[in-house]
């Protein structure tokens, strides 16, 4: 069933464009940066759960201008595993070093921003329960990591995904469950689409105390479909992100994963 995530068409210049495996996903409006990525991971198994907010109460809130969608804001929550990451050159040792960190789940809360010429996404808050990454992830890229346990079900061949997120010390959670109808075959959504200016996103924007980074990724368009969410509880959000009682869900995409998603090296906005 078509949803409103594929009704609704994008205003002017805001569909991407991404490209294939070795070219950067960008468009002629971002500054030219190094084509080789640093880091190399599968993204498997990913939800997304996409919210309508009102941009007046979003935007105090972001450090970045927002980009808007026919003048309307929106928020992702985007519940993966990511797999196998490694440095891109290196090779096994380099690989072997970052085991520790390699393989974990995420849960980013993501809204869109343009800086500039270019456009992409704005990581509010991301939860994982790698301890080592959670140090890491703030020095290098900027990312607002918070610890949290994960336990991702997304097991879509059998047409049923289960997730839970909780914090341990407050007891706080975000709980899902989906029903993935396993027919017809996952594609990339319709260019033009709502879900296609949500989904195709190439690059990210990050501030950590009063340094500003963008880096970029690419890889080849998510293979998606809608799905059907029940979310039994968003208390984890509603208590870390006091905002959040104001966004209005509006529907949900799962991808089976994308494979050898390259993430550039991150640089520093004036």
């Amino acid at each position: 069933m078509k949803t409103a995530l594929h009704r609704e068409t994008a205003t002017r210049e805001e569909t991407r464009r991404p490209g294939g495996p070795g070219n950067y996903i960008t468009d002629r409006r971002t500054p030219p940066t190094p084509r080789k990525p640093l880091l190399v991971a599968d993204w498997d198994r990913a939800l997304m759960l996409h919210y309508e907010i009102d941009p007046a109460i979003l935007r105090p809130l972001v450090p970045f201008p927002l980009d808007l969608h026919l003048g309307k804001a929106y928020v992702t929550l985007v519940a993966f595993t990511m797999r196998g990451m490694r440095p891109h050159l290196g090779g096994k040792l380099a690989a072997w070093l970052l085991r520790p960190i390699a393989t974990h789940g995420f849960l980013n809360v993501r809204t869109y921003v343009r800086v500039g010429t270019m456009t992409g996404i704005y990581f509010i808050t991301e939860y994982l329960d790698n301890v080592l990454s959670l140090k890491l992830g703030p020095l290098t890229f900027g990312l607002p990591y918070r610890h949290a346990h994960l336990n991702y079900e997304h097991a879509w061949e059998t047409g049923v995904l289960h997730g839970l997120v909780c914090d341990r010390v407050t007891g706080t959670a975000l709980a899902y469950a989906a029903r993935v109808d396993p027919e017809p075959r996952f594609a990339p959504a319709p260019a033009g689409t709502l879900t296609a200016w949500l989904m195709e996103r190439y690059t990210a924007f990050t501030a950590y105390g009063r340094t500003r980074r963008f880096f970029h990724v690419w890889h080849t368009p998510w293979p998606e479909k809608t799905v059907a969410v029940e979310i039994h509880d968003d208390s984890l959000l509603r208590a870390h992100l006091p905002w959040f009682v104001h966004a209005r869900y509006i529907g949900a995409n799962f991808s089976p994963g994308v494979r050898e998603v390259g993430m550039g090296r991150p640089h520093r906005l004036a």
